[in-house]
C-alpha cells in the first residue's frame, strides 16, 4: 500500500463506522481457466489439491486479511483471494495450520506447497524462498483516540510511547533496528510489548496500557474504521505481499499468472472492494519483486 490514510479513518467511535462484516460473494463467479491449469504440476494437475500452510484466525481481530465468522467460516480478503485463485486454476487448497515463525520454514522443507500468512517480500527471505505479490502492503501506525499526536511518518515519533507489534515480522526487525534512532534524537525511548493476537493490543489500546500500534497498513486502516477509540496515524514504508513457494517451484508463476488472470477479469478489483481497501492492490503480480530492505 502507497497511499496513507487521511482523517476519513480516525475513529470508529467519532465516524459511527460500521462494524458489519462483509458478505458479498466474489468467488463463486470466478471461471477456471483451462490454459492455466495445464500449467500446473503434473502431480497437482492429477490430486486437484494445493497444500496451503497459513495461521488461523480465530474472530475478527484479524480482518481484513483473516478471520471467522460465529460458526467457524473462513473469512477475510486473503481467503477470497486464495479461493479465487484456486478457482482459476481448477483445484483446491488443502488448508493447514501454522503458526507466522513455522510457515515460511514448512514451506522451505515441502511440508506445504505454499503459504500465506501477509507475508512481506524482503530480501532476507527472498534467499529462501520464491515470493508471488498479490498486494501491496506497508509498515503503519494506529494510536489511540486520545493520543496527543495525530500523525506518525517515522520510528522517532513512537519515541517515549509504550509500542505494541507481533513477534517474528518485518514490524520487530525495524523496531529492534530503530531502537538507538531515539536516544541519537535526544529523546526518551520507545519500549515495546509483542503480541501474537491483536485483541489484546486493541484492550491495551483501550485502557491506556499501549499508545501506538505498530502493524501493517491494510489491517491498520480497517481497524481505524472499525474499533472504537483508535485513530490511524500514517504509513513509514510500502512492502509487496505475496504467496511463498519453495526456490525454483514452478509453482510460483502459475499462482502469478492466476492473480494476473483475476485482474484482467476485474474480480480482483471485486475482492478489495468488498473489504473496503481499494488502492491496496497490484497493477501486475511478479515473483520476486524488488525489496527495499
Amino acid at each position: 500500500m502507497t497511499a496513507a490514510a487521511g482523517g476519513a479513518s480516525s475513529g470508529a467511535a467519532a465516524s459511527g463506522a460500521s462494524t458489519a462484516i462483509p458478505t458479498q460473494d466474489v468467488v463463486s463467479s470466478v471461471q477456471t481457466d483451462p490454459a492455466l491449469k495445464a500449467e500446473l504440476p503434473a502431480a497437482v494437475r492429477s490430486s486437484g489439491t494445493i497444500t496451503l500452510g497459513t495461521v488461523k484466525a480465530v474472530g475478527t481481530s484479524g480482518l481484513p486479511h483473516g478471520g471467522q465468522t460465529p460458526d467457524g467460516k473462513d473469512i477475510g480478503l486473503d481467503v477470497d483471494l486464495r479461493n479465487a485463485v484456486a478457482k482459476v486454476l481448477g483445484v483446491s487448497w488443502d488448508v493447514q495450520y501454522g503458526t507466522f515463525p513455522t510457515v515460511i520454514p514448512g514451506v522451505q522443507n515441502g511440508k506445504y506447497d505454499v503459504g500465506q500468512a501477509n507475508f512481506g517480500a524482503t530480501r532476507a527471505r527472498e534467499k529462501v524462498v520464491d515470493f508471488t505479490t498479490y498486494l501491496n502492503d506497508g509498515q503503519s501506525f494506529l494510536g489511540a483516540a486520545g493520543l496527543k499526536i495525530d500523525s506518525a511518518a517515522g520510528i522517532t515519533d513512537l519515541c517515549g510511547y509504550n509500542v505494541a507489534t507481533s513477534p517474528g515480522t518485518t514490524f520487530q526487525q525495524l523496531l529492534t533496528d530503530g531502537a538507538s534512532k531515539c536516544a541519537a534524537a535526544g529523546r526518551s525511548p520507545y519500549k515495546v510489548q509483542y503480541f501474537a493476537d491483536t485483541a489484546p493490543i486493541f484492550l491495551g489500546l483501550a485502557n491506556g496500557k499501549i499508545d501506538i500500534e505498530f502493524g501493517p497498513t491494510l489491517a491498520l486502516k480497517y481497524d481505524a474504521a472499525h474499533i472504537p477509540g483508535t485513530k490511524y496515524l500514517g504509513q513509514v514504508g510500502s512492502t509487496p505481499v505475496g504467496f511463498v513457494t519453495a526456490k525454483g517451484s514452478p509453482l510460483a508463476k502459475v499462482l502469478s499468472d492466476a492473480v494476473n488472470k483475476l485482474i484482467a477479469t476485474g474480480d480482483y478489483a471485486k475482492i478489495f472492494a468488498k473489504w473496503g481497501v481499494p488502492g491496496t492492490g497490484v497493477l501486475s503480480s511478479v515473483v520476486n519483486p524488488p525489496t527495499t530492505f
